[in-house]
């Protein structure tokens, strides 16, 4: 057991030996303890006075004192109103920091039966990817990894968008204004190349409409008449007849872009086990309106499409299946998900995608379990906030996003611009220099980005990213680095047999407490989706390391158990450190 839920099994003894009263294990309630107290778990006693008859600053002292009597793991206590201060005995805490020192995976959990499908990044095949994609693939990646800490199996998902009028834009674009251009004859990384063509298509298309509203056309007319797009309407429609000629374009376009993504993807650190693409699944879903329309859930209308009446669940109604019989993104994503549980039948299936799709994924939900598909209670939207810049919101269409690759090799640059001014790295081999700014530019880019709730909008700030001082990676991998060239120093091989108990200064107790909360963070940043817990939580780490590292020399310490528990205490944060960059998508360096 860990140390809440042996406090928690002493609580419930003191109250049955207190008040002859059992209480169930969810009433009572733990707390770490403010700072401005001592102390480092609180019990919050409020709610017990009905059991003691008591006012809660009674209460709590009758169970501070049973606790303190009868337990070795609580050494004192104090009350602050209704709330208990415990304060844990040294002699726990140095078998912690041995429990630490010993257990190569400490902070991750047991492995769990629960599988989790989780999908992200989600492109289309029509543009690179640019700084909202990147918050998209970290915060997917992340949570894929933290919930493998938690002790989930889990399988991460990329559903790739490559069909559709946007994808025959490039394409018809390409067509008619690449004289035959590609990445090898170029030099143009194969998604970038397409990219450039969708934006080619829609300055071709402004023009094409601003012709016919001087002609005397209306705007809205000249949007349906502009000849660009009636193209690429009939190119559309020659896809999805099977045209091989289109056909054979779509594969050579796309083929350019999966070679960029491959590369971007590489880069960013982000990985999949698995790729659905939409040309695949769009019609899936057709199987289930078939179903659908068999248990009363569709209706289908006059003109023969096909809606669900969602009024009664505070939604409205929604187009499942056009007349003309063709599918709508509706229809695709309820085969999709069906196809995903046959697959893999996981219990838990979270999709990443950006908070202005909301509503679309409530009526997904809700559709599937008006079906009465059992797994459809394990689905759940990760529904993350945009990135902002400085200079306003980004689009695609007009060539104004922040480039995912360009803005990967700015924030190498910039650390590279940085760690040169401080002259630190003179006699470092110059491989070993580019490793490191790569780690620090990058490790600065994810976790400004994480930092943050996903729910929460931001705005980047690439230059406060990199500081390395403040909430930002470069602080905590500077930490790391710290610690190492520590350790180098003194003998950090420990046989934590050897660490004997002493009453703990003050700040060597902060450090093993402060680690001991990882299992709990992880667990909680599991069950929240929420990766701003793990990196906040190694921020509040590397403080209370560098403070400790400020008052307690190592090295230069002649008391021996008191010079091995400091290096116990620096390879334990060490590992706290790695090991949660790690769930980020973060290496940290062995020097810098």
């Amino acid at each position: 057991m860990n140390l809440s839920e042996q406090i928690i099994e002493l609580v419930n003894k003191s109250i049955l030996s207190l008040y002859q009263k059992k209480i169930d294990n969810k009433e009572i309630v733990l707390q770490q303890t403010r700072k401005e107290f001592e102390g480092e778990v609180t019990l919050v006693v409020f709610s017990f006075g009905k059991l003691s008859g008591k006012k809660p600053e009674q209460t709590a002292q009758e169970i501070g004192e049973w606790l303190k009597t009868n337990s070795e793991i609580i050494s004192d206590f104090n009350v602050v109103q209704g709330f208990l201060n415990l304060t844990i005995s040294d002699e726990f805490w140095m078998e912690e920091l041995k429990n630490q020192i010993q257990n190569q995976n400490f902070g991750s959990a047991q492995l769990k039966t629960e599988k989790v499908l989780i999908e992200y990044s989600s492109p289309n095949t029509n543009k690179p990817l640019h700084l909202g994609h990147v918050r998209n693939n970290l915060l997917g990646y992340s949570i894929g990894e933290i919930l493998k800490a938690a002790g989930y199996s889990v399988i991460k998902a990329n559903l790739i968008n490559d069909r559709g009028i946007h994808i025959c834009k490039s394409m018809l674009a390409w067509q008619k204004f690449g004289n035959g251009e590609s990445p090898q004859s170029s030099a143009i990384k194969g998604d970038h190349l397409v990219g450039k063509y969708y934006v080619k298509f829609d300055q071709e298309y402004k023009k094409e409409i601003q012709n016919l509203i001087e002609s005397g056309v209306t705007e809205t007319e000249a949007k349906k008449m502009a000849p660009i797009i009636i193209e690429a309407q009939q190119m559309l429609q020659k896809w999805e007849n099977g045209d091989s000629e289109v056909l054979d374009l779509w594969k050579k376009m796309n083929s350019w872009v999966y070679e960029g993504f491959d590369v971007t993807y590489k880069m960013l650190g982000v990985d999949f086990d698995k790729f659905y693409y939409e040309s695949q699944t769009y019609l899936l879903g057709k199987e289930i309106v078939d179903e659908g329309l068999e248990k009363g859930v569709f209706f289908r209308k006059e003109d023969n499409s096909v809606w669900v009446d969602l009024t009664a669940d505070g939604l409205d109604e929604k187009l499942i299946l056009r007349s003309d019989g063709t599918s709508v993104y509706i229809t695709q994503d309820l085969g999709t998900a069906q196809q995903k549980f046959e697959d893999f039948g996981m219990d838990q299936s979270i999709y990443v995608v950006g908070n202005e799709q909301e509503y679309h994924f409530k009526v997904l939900f809700l559709i599937l379990k008006k079906l009465g598909k059992k797994w459809a209670q394990g689905l759940y939207h990760l529904s993350y906030g945009m990135v902002d810049l400085p200079s306003g919101k980004m689009k695609s269409r007009e060539g104004t996003v922040v480039d995912a690759d360009e803005l990967m090799q700015e924030m190498i640059e910039e650390a590279r611009k940085q760690t040169e001014s401080l002259g630190k790295l003179d006699s470092m081999p110059d491989v070993e220099k580019e490793i490191l700014y790569q780690q620090i530019g990058l490790g600065a880019l994810k976790y400004y980005l994480l930092k943050v709730d996903p729910k929460k909008r931001l705005l980047f700030d690439p230059a406060e990213s990199i500081d390395l001082h403040g909430n930002t990676a470069p602080f905590i991998q500077y930490t790391y680095a710290r610690i190492q060239s520590v350790l180098r120093k003194v003998n950090s091989d420990l046989n934590h047999e050897s660490l004997n108990a002493i009453q703990l200064p003050k700040d060597e107790k902060e450090i093993i407490v402060q680690l001991s909360y990882f299992p709990e963070t992880i667990l909680i940043a599991a069950k929240e989706r929420n990766p701003a817990l793990i990196a906040n939580y190694l921020f509040e780490t590397a403080k209370v390391y560098n403070r400790f590292y400020h008052s307690s020399p190592i090295a230069t310490e002649s008391d021996n158990n008191l010079k091995n528990i400091r290096i116990a205490l620096s390879v334990s944060t060490a590992k706290v450190l790695k090991n949660g960059f790690s769930m980020l998508g973060i290496s940290v360096p062995e020097k810098m």
